[in-house]
């Protein structure tokens, strides 16, 4: 099976998913609100469907989804509890990993025991990958209205409740609250389903955007001072070092939105962060307006992602990867301002 951004036949897909009956559910690492969205209401269909049914990531899941993180739903890979279980699994189900290599640790106990993978994503992928069935689809807005699709065909019963929180908050978060150029009338028709069925839509987004520890603001202000601006300040970006994590006790969960806080500036139409993950490895994330696409520039380090947000990693010292990211960046971001 390999749907690869080409028409989705559900009912193969769910062939396949309910033919199986212990199945494993993740996401890539560093989950965001789509991946941990599209997997939480994913199991929360296939509990309804008496299937022996387990999230398991291999990165902590972000406090700020707590919400749907129900009676801890959502585990964390260790392998002295989770191993007997997964030599049984019949099926694993990927959600918005852009590359399966993002599952670190659980893919390589998948891989150890060849258990057949699905692969259920908005991101592209080629045509020959690793997955048993590849379902993509890069014209959605988000993983959850894949999810939502497969739901319309595989589901009988109404949507429950958890089931609306995981498809909203993964909707949500993909669309920027609906704001980004990707939303479409099936976001928005997913956002009335969900609130026909008691989400509670601001409690979820102060959940998610109005929740910022002391720890990030300060994070942030340090981010904000360092914006440098280039190509007439069509492109910025910034940067945030280990030194300045450690100084005010920061982890991943505070950076997030650090690109699209650049790219909401007047008159950027490419934004750019640079974080510091090791001594020798930097993490880029791009953004765009909508004018630049910087999948591309991040191809160029070996990343990937959607058209206006992508990212990629560079094994180099931040002193050093800073002029290398940025040079390049310019020359990719001013060749496309050319052809505009």
């Amino acid at each position: 099976m390999n749907f690869n951004n080409s028409i989705i036949d559900w009912k193969q897909v769910d062939n396949v998913i309910s033919s199986s009956n212990r199945i494993l559910l993740t996401t890539h690492e560093n989950p965001d609100g789509d991946g941990l969205g599209s997997e939480v209401a994913m199991y929360h269909h296939l509990c309804d469907e008496k299937k022996d049914v387990k999230i398991i990531n291999c990165s902590i899941t972000p406090s700020m989804f707590d919400y749907i993180n129900e009676g801890g739903c959502i585990e964390t890979y260790n392998e002295s509890y989770h191993l007997e279980w997964l030599k049984k699994c019949e099926l694993v189900i990927v959600f918005d990993v852009g590359d399966f290599n993002r599952t670190r640790n659980v893919k390589e106990a998948v891989e150890r025991f060849n258990i057949p993978v699905m692969n259920i994503d908005h991101h592209p992928h080629p045509d020959k990958n690793d997955f048993s069935y590849n379902v993509v689809d890069i014209k959605a807005a988000a993983t959850g209205c894949m999810v939502r699709s497969y739901l319309e065909v595989a589901r009988s019963a109404p949507l429950n409740k958890k089931i609306c929180d995981g498809i909203y908050t993964a909707v949500m978060t993909d669309t920027g609250c609906f704001k980004y150029s990707n939303t479409d009338t099936y976001c928005h028709s997913i956002a009335i389903e969900c609130l026909e069925n008691g989400v509670d839509t601001n409690s979820i987004y102060q959940k998610i955007y109005e929740n910022s520890s002391k720890k990030r603001v300060s994070v942030l202000a340090h981010m904000i001072e360092n914006i440098s601006y280039e190509l007439d300040g069509k492109f910025a970006w910034s940067y945030v070092t280990i030194e300045i994590m450690k100084k005010y006790e920061a982890n991943k969960e505070d950076l997030e939105g650090f690109p699209d806080f650049i790219r909401s500036i007047e008159g950027v139409e490419a934004a750019l962060m640079i974080f510091e993950i090791e001594d020798n490895l930097c993490r880029m994330n791009f953004r765009s307006k909508g004018k630049i696409i910087v999948n591309k520039i991040a191809k160029s380090f070996n990343g990937g992602g959607h058209a206006f947000a992508s990212g990629a990693v560079l094994h180099q010292p931040i002193s050093e990867a800073k002029k290398v990211i940025i040079d390049k960046t310019i020359e990719m971001v001013q060749e496309q301002l050319d052809n505009i």
